[in-house]
């Protein structure tokens, strides 16, 4: 394993000794422990600079499975450099932050770390993972462990329902990405995407290709957030505030634009492409600063509030992909859009997580995150007040912060997109600035909500848990980094040109060179009309916001797309519930009919469509007296056991059916198979009596004939069909028999003599292991019924 590999996995190896740690050293904070692993991280990953920095990779291959084209490929580029220096650096501020934030007395710290670690390690696996199913695995680990993360609190109800609320959007899309992985290895013969980026002009030509390009939006619009899949993350806000900060804000709901960013260069030369993610990226971008407005819960205003801007990051790379039909830099208006989708991402990075964590103090330190309570906190917490400035001002674009730059640039890649001649944009294309202004506006209103309502006006002490006051500096440290560089981004904005957003760039539109520089000035453009005009327009909806904030009222509660969540999974258990009354009864019996008689049809309407039925006597040997013997005695003892009045009876004779077989074994020279017959024979039918108390007494009057005829009915369809595949299997020899392989490969290749063990342990090792996690299931989910029985029976 490379050092490289070692620094993806080292967060979920680091979270094998959190248990530890916590329980024997209680009075430190669990957090100090973790904090210097994000932090060597991220010094590690700026090691990588300077190759990403020349346009080059890093690129480490570890074997997993060869044979099917499975290798955990590590590649670090400009643009998984970029995201990982995000989730390590954001990661270890989090951490500092919980440390004050989170109360080593009356939290479960072991809990809380472990699932950030997996939470961080999957991450850095996502960005990292060259190997599109390597990815995906990751992929699916951040929505495990995201949901563990927002059902930290799993005792409020709100914070089950957001985290299974996640769960069911994120996985849905998960599922979706991995059909669209297959498909694209349909047509390209490899999972790995360095190699599918060359064939992207071939890969247009292909049938699957639209299939699979909607199937990876689809995993990326769940998992970042995009209208109408958005209505997750308002709920996952129930989750304790480094959460948000670092899920919500810098990494998890960033996994989305990730993935349409990497899968640029394969798919964005399509006009589907580009007006897919362009228009869900506007919608989601107005609809997330609309809805924003009218919270009342500071958290609730920063959920919408990252919708919105993940719809901005979102439809800038779509309107960036029109970059990629042009054959130089300076023939095309668009790289300004991706280059400001790269430095948004960056920038919403720094003020999203301060504001999450200024929200987070001010919940901290007054008992309530309801504006409608809050007002008059400048003069209690100034430091804090000042930083929320900072973070809500470069939210709303507002100079000198960095938010201001990206923003101006976001207003360029909109203008120009009427310039172009493909995709029908310079027609339609009208409604991507228009979108783009008004949804500006209401992003300038709350942002001034979430500074002036909390820290300026009245102060209501009488409505607040708690008296406010400045909170402790271990908590304002994170914050203050992150505001800093808010402002130093704002100051000094070409720092990050040429070391980070220059190298991404060229991942996400490869063959193009970039020369990256941002400015402050650049004349008076339409893009400084339209940012004035979003400052008038703005102060002057924020100063009348009571007299038309009754608009909210008009939208129809019923058309609420939660509502349609809610219905549909109320739908879903109502209809699956009734479903399973109709043949849920109770009795096993039934369900051995059901399963029975599907496997009577199946096979045997596959044997006579197939015509597959054939008997050959060739190859046959004789049938001695013994087997002869031992066949009728199995035979005697099962049509025994229907005429047995006691179970002890049956029992008895049901284990002489299985002893009998062992015989067979015996007689067939298979020591090792009589012998295993035996062990589980022994072991069931002593499991068996040891049950035999608790089963109930046979009612032998009370069962109908029609229910016996069934019963046989079954039986000797099932008994039929056996042994008519039985002999068609032996009469129909279309290919060699496999015996000879494990004859011969048996000592050579596994070193075992005995052949049977060697099959389940080496040849079919994975369906064996398989077999004993179902059991281990199994024996757990007992377990848990049998300690729940208890548990109630202690309670009563």
């Amino acid at each position: 394993m490379s050092l490289l590999h070692l620094a993806i996995v080292s967060p979920l190896l680091f979270a094998i000794f959190i248990p530890f740690f916590y329980k024997y050293f209680r009075q430190i904070h669990t957090g100090w422990f973790l904090l210097p692993l994000p932090i060597l991280l991220f010094s590690y990953f700026i090691s990588y600079l300077p190759e990403t920095k020349a346009n080059g990779a890093v690129s480490r291959t570890l074997s997993w499975i060869p044979s099917f084209g499975i290798d955990f490929t590590a590649r670090v580029d400009g643009l998984g450099l970029l995201f990982a220096l995000l989730i390590t650096g954001i990661g270890a501020l989090v951490v500092l932050y919980s440390i004050y934030y989170l109360s080593k007395e009356k939290e479960k710290l072991n809990t809380f770390y472990v699932y950030l670690l997996l939470f961080m390690g999957a991450m850095l696996g996502v960005v990292l993972s060259d190997n599109l199913i390597v990815m995906y695995a990751f992929w699916e680990l951040t929505s495990f462990s995201s949901f563990l993360l927002i059902g930290y609190w799993y005792h409020r109800e709100k914070s089950r329902y957001g985290a299974q609320k996640s769960m069911m959007i994120t996985v849905l899309g998960g599922l979706a990405m991995l059909g669209g992985i297959i498909l694209l290895y349909l047509m390209t013969g490899t999972f790995s995407i360095s190699e599918i980026v060359p064939m992207a002009s071939e890969i247009m030509e292909k049938p699957y290709f639209v299939p699979a390009l909607l199937c990876f939006l689809l995993g990326a619009f769940t998992k970042s957030a995009q209208f109408p899949f958005h209505i997750w993350l308002p709920d996952a806000m129930e989750a304790p505030t480094p959460v948000s900060a670092y899920l919500h804000s810098a990494t998890m709901v960033k996994a989305g634009i990730y993935l349409v960013a990497r899968m640029s260069p394969v798919f964005a030369e399509s006009g589907i492409w580009l007006w897919l993610v362009a228009s869900f990226g506007i919608v989601t971008l107005f609809w997330g600063s609309f809805s924003a407005v009218k919270q009342t819960d500071l958290k609730g205003i920063l959920a919408f509030s990252t919708i919105s801007q993940l719809g901005l990051i979102m439809s800038l790379l779509g309107v960036g992909a029109a970059a990629l039909h042009y054959d130089t830099v300076e023939d095309s208006l668009y790289t300004i859009a991706t280059t400001a989708a790269v430095f948004h991402l960056i920038n919403h990075a720094t003020f999203k997580g301060s504001l999450f964590m200024v929200v987070g103090i001010v919940d901290h330190e007054t008992g309530t995150r309801d504006i409608r309570k809050l007002g008059g906190l400048m003069s209690f917490m100034p430091i804090t007040f000042t930083l929320a400035m900072i973070g809500a001002f470069s939210m709303a674009g507002l100079p000198p912060f960095n938010g201001f730059l990206s923003k101006e640039m976001f207003f360029t890649g909109m203008v120009n997109i009427l310039e172009v001649d493909i995709f029908n944009l310079d027609t339609w294309g009208i409604l991507f600035p228009v979108l783009a202004w008004i949804a500006s506006v209401f992003t300038f209103i709350y942002s001034m909500v979430l500074v002036f309502k909390t820290f300026t006006g009245k102060f209501q002490p009488e409505k607040l848990d708690k008296k406010p006051h400045e909170a402790p500096f271990g908590m304002l440290i994170s914050p203050i980094i992150l505001a800093s560089l808010v402002v130093i981004i704002g100051f000094f904005p070409n720092i990050l040109s040429s070391t980070i957003i220059a190298p991404a760039l060229g991942v996400i539109m490869p063959g193009l060179v970039f020369d990256v520089h941002i400015s402050f000035w650049h004349g008076f453009t339409p893009e400084l009309f339209m940012t004035l005009g979003v400052i008038a327009f703005g102060v002057l909806l924020y100063t009348t916001l009571d007299k038309w904030r009754q608009i909210y009222d008009l939208f129809p509660e019923k058309l609420a797309l939660n509502r349609f969540y809610d219905g549909g999974i109320e739908g879903m258990q109502t209809f699956s519930s009734n479903l399973t009354r109709t043949y849920m009864n109770g009795f096993i019996r039934t369900y051995l009919v059901y399963i029975f008689t599907f496997f009577i049809l199946l096979l045997g309407t596959t044997l006579v469509w197939k015509n597959a039925f054939k008997l050959s006597t060739n190859d046959l040997s004789s049938i001695g007296f013994y087997e002869v013997l031992l066949a009728l005695i199995i035979a005697a003892a099962s049509i025994s056991i229907l005429f047995a009045k006691s179970r002890l009876t049956s029992i008895i004779l049901l284990g002489a059916v299985g002893y009998t077989v062992a015989l067979f074994f015996v007689l067939f020279r298979a020591p090792d198979l009589a012998l295993t017959q035996l062990v589980i024979e022994t072991v069931s039918v002593s499991l068996f009596l040891l049950c035999f108390y608790h089963l109930p007494k046979l009612k032998r009057n009370e069962e109908r004939i029609r229910f016996k005829a069934v019963n046989l009915a079954v039986s000797i369809g099932v008994g039929a069909i056996v042994t008519l595949i039985a002999l068609s299997a032996h009469s129909n020899k279309l290919v060699e028999s496999i015996a000879g392989y494990y004859v011969e490969n048996t000592y050579k290749e596994a070193a075992g003599k005995n052949m049977v063990n060697v099959i389940l342990v080496d040849f079919r090792g994975f369906d064996t292991m398989f077999e004993i996690c179902v059991l281990g299931i199994a024996a757990l989910g007992i377990f848990a019924m049998i300690k729940l029985r208890l548990a109630r029976r202690n309670e009563g």
